[in-house]
């Protein structure tokens, strides 16, 4: 069974990232805090930049250190139209399964291409999601010290071959509500579902008067 929304258990254990915007903290807004994963990349990043502008939206952009560098006209063009990104480690490594001095060097590494294009970001700490959202304690210890680690709300399954773009789109609307982060993933596996379901996903939110905010 997939889960689209974020496990208890999973919020508990890791008290010390950031799962959602607290309620308290919007008032009466409602907003949504879209995310991307694993760009940039030709075509599909450009998409989202297209459809979010479309729909007024400000995204964050959980990016993989060498997709920066093979694509840095694109990731510039995200921090032109008003994005935030986020590191999202240089090879999108597993940190169950990586050394933590490894991982730790790969997420610099990441670091160092997002400083060459928009600098440090002033007035908040940075941002970091872990690929596959799978990271050591010890791993994000040291993360911790410089950058706020986000994960998610909902995940919109987009990757997943064996979810069709309606289930992630219904499933999707579901689970979200006022605060929600959301992961959907510009990538080529995730082409299909998310090119499919962002338009209408934000279509049916604009129509309920949400917002959509980066989380600087």
């Amino acid at each position: 069974m997939f889960l689209h929304k974020s496990n208890f258990l999973f919020r508990a254990i890791y008290q010390e990232m950031t799962w959602r915007i607290p309620k308290s903290s919007l008032g009466d807004e409602k907003v949504i805090y879209l995310t991307f994963d694993d760009g940039p990349i030709p075509e599909v990043t450009e998409f989202v930049l297209d459809t979010l502008k479309q729909f007024e939206a400000k995204a964050s952009f959980f990016c993989i250190g060498d997709n920066i560098y093979k694509h840095p006209d694109i990731m510039d063009k995200v921090i032109a139209e008003g994005h935030l990104i986020g590191n999202h480690t240089f090879n999108h490594l597993r940190g169950w399964k990586t050394e933590n001095e490894l991982y730790y060097g790969n997420f610099l590494k990441c670091e160092t291409w997002i400083n060459q294009h928009q600098g440090a970001v002033r007035g908040q700490k940075p941002k970091f999601r872990p690929p596959h959202g799978r990271i050591k304690k010890s791993q994000a210890k040291s993360i911790l010290t410089s950058h706020e680690i986000v994960m998610w709300d909902v995940l919109t399954g987009d990757f997943s071959q064996n979810l069709s773009p309606e289930t992630v789109l219904q499933k999707s609307i579901q689970y979200t509500e006022s605060g929600s982060i959301v992961v959907f993933h510009d990538s080529i596996k995730a082409d299909r579902n998310m090119s499919y379901a962002l338009p209408r996903y934000l279509e049916h939110f604009k129509e309920k008067g949400f917002e959509f905010r980066s989380l600087s």
